[in-house]
């Protein structure tokens, strides 16, 4: 019997599950989306139950799907949503508190008040991370503040902390395993990126309880096994990453100066900088972009808060596209934006700017703007946001990159990868294999268990579908000039 790779993709809408062979073509797949909470405004939280109840449905039935048995799976890898936090009870299993998601800024006066205690240089030191609520540390302290009894249970080790990779674990191993990544322990404002340890001092500083933190993992090796009343037969579970460093792999991104960019939601720019963490002097974000073999390869990251939402947007809320996929045929009928600018901060602006208040406008207007002028802006926005973004990295870096290589949903719009390779100045690559998180975490627990047999075996199962290169234009020019300009009236980065 052939035997395959498993691969786990916990997003931030849904649970997929998807199966790959020796060549990296996907053999099965299933999805479930989970319900979205909004129980004030700015506030985003998950149910964790229902999180490991889609994964579990989505794997049986993209096993079911495939016609694959359990016993066929060498392994399985995971990648997640990063930085969203859930804390449950070690006895029961069950989460004290719904999962607090990375979008939500419930915790941003907590970060507001430890800037104005000059902590923030600190937390920059040690794990590369800016303080902002986008990440996990602020949500656990929020959570235990909210009840005594939970921080003394945190305190007595009864309860165990985890990004949504270490809860699937915890699930899939029944209780016996409770792990997480370098990359997703690299998110949470607590982990130091340069010891490989969680650090005593930050954990003072949020008052959390180091009894609650997971084992640090790399995001190559076998770290337990499922339980066999799940699937009848134990699977390795050998492989995890977040989702953008999982892309990051899957993208075969793995020299220094190679960049990938997801186009999801938001955007998020990762840049390999090597074996040494470079320190941002533009307000990108240091990070861990893989373990393997005891061996770290770091990176740079920039993110986009709004990119394929702007689109989502111009469908429900002004109403001029009915589906998401009619927004390329719309910015067509117009030959440029008609001096049209969009600036996408409907919720805030990200890198590198970091302007939580900030809020979005269209500019530009007059009596003959037509939808299509807006449509094409709309993208002109997200190309634009991710030329800021790779623009300070190279400064960062001190890199003139290659080629920029692209994932996620828009990254199908041909004419988005287009303005994109226009703004850049540089060549944008799409791969054959558009499910590169997936693919990448696959590749991680596929090294840990030989199912592959080296790096550059995988390189040779990575190909491109299309490039796209860039057409200098005077139009672009100006489309950049205004953007700056108008940009610039807007954030006080500038």
């Amino acid at each position: 019997m052939e035997n395959y790779i498993l691969s786990l993709d916990a997003g931030t809408t849904s649970s997929r599950a998807i199966i790959f062979d020796h060549k990296g073509q996907t053999k099965g797949l299933a999805q479930y989306e989970f319900t979205q909470y909004f129980p004030k405004e700015s506030w985003v939280e998950h149910d964790g139950v229902e999180i490991w109840e889609t994964q579990l449905k989505a794997i049986k039935e993209a096993l079911t799907n495939a016609q694959i048995k359990p016993e066929q799976i060498q392994a399985m890898g995971i990648t997640n949503q990063r930085e969203t936090t859930l804390i449950w009870d070690r006895n029961t299993g069950k989460p004290v508190h719904k999962a607090i998601v990375w979008q939500d800024r419930r915790t941003a006066h907590i970060c507001e008040e430890l800037k104005r205690e000059g902590k923030e240089k600190q937390f920059y030191e040690k794990t590369g991370l800016l303080l902002d609520a986008y990440f996990s540390g602020t949500k656990i302290k929020w959570i235990l503040d909210q009840d005594p009894k939970l921080r003394t249970a945190a305190e007595n080790g009864s309860l165990a902390f985890g990004t949504v990779d270490s809860w699937l674990i915890w699930n899939l191993s029944q209780g016996k395993v409770h792990v997480t990544d370098v990359t997703n322990a690299s998110r949470t404002l607590l982990f130091n990126i340069h010891t490989l340890q969680w650090d005593d001092e930050l954990l003072n500083t949020l008052d959390i309880p180091k009894a609650l933190l997971p084992e640090v993992v790399s995001c190559s090796e076998k770290v337990g096994v499922s339980d066999p009343s799940l699937f009848g037969h134990p699977i390795p579970i050998a492989g995890i990453a977040g989702d953008q460093q999982a892309a990051l792999f899957g993208q075969m991104c793995t020299t220094a100066g190679d960049v990938k960019n997801t186009y999801g939601t938001g955007c998020f720019c990762i840049m390999n900088t090597g074996a040494s963490p470079v320190k941002s002097k533009n307000k990108m974000l240091t990070t861990i972009g893989y373990q393997i073999n005891g061996t770290v390869s770091y990176a740079l990251e920039g993110s986009v808060f709004i990119a394929g939402a702007v689109v989502q947007w111009l469908r429900d809320q002004l109403g001029i596209i009915s589906d998401s996929s009619e927004i390329e045929a719309l910015a067509q009928t117009v030959e440029d934006n008609g001096g049209v600018t969009f600036i996408p901060a409907l919720a805030g602006l990200g890198a590198p700017y970091w302007d939580a208040q900030a809020t979005g406008s269209i500019l530009g207007i007059t009596r003959g703007t037509k939808k299509g002028h807006i449509a094409r802006a709309a993208l002109e926005a997200i190309a634009l946001r991710v030329m800021e973004i790779v623009t300070e990295m190279q400064k960062d870096a001190y890199t003139q990159f290659a080629s920029l290589k692209v994932d996620g949903g828009a990254s199908t719009n041909n004419l988005l990868m287009q303005i994109q390779a226009d703004v850049l100045k540089t060549e944008v690559i799409r791969p054959q294999t558009t499910e590169t998180t997936a693919l990448g975490a696959a590749f991680f627990a596929g090294l840990a268990t030989g199912y592959w047999d080296s790096v550059d075996s995988l390189k040779t199962i990575w190909a491109f579908d299309q490039k796209f290169v860039p057409q200098p234009s005077s139009q672009t020019e100006k489309t950049i000039a205004l953007w700056k300009n108008r940009i610039g009236k807007l954030s006080s980065f500038n």
